[in-house]
């Protein structure tokens, strides 16, 4: 089981701030297709993944990187500095 967020427009178009799930996914990338798989509200969050970020357990990731052993797979936005 892995624990899975959502942040700020993802978790609006998604619909949830995080679910449990089981997953095959062997990187962030496969994870997200097989969440785009489920449901059209998945597919309208991850239309774009350039506009969206990954953290694994609180670390900044990228879509390529394994989830092997990941407890918390966060999606949200990119943050602007100022």
């Amino acid at each position: 089981m892995i624990d899975v967020l959502y942040f700020a427009w993802v978790r609006e178009r998604i619909g949830l701030p995080k679910e449990r799930i089981t997953t095959s996914a062997v990187t962030v990338a496969d994870l997200v297709a097989e969440l785009v798989a489920r449901e059209e509200r998945y597919a309208a969050a991850f239309a774009d993944t350039r506009a969206v970020r990954v953290a694994l357990d609180q670390e900044l990731a990228d879509f390529s990187s394994p989830i092997a052993g990941v407890r918390e797979v966060a999606f949200f936005p990119p943050m602007t500095g100022g």
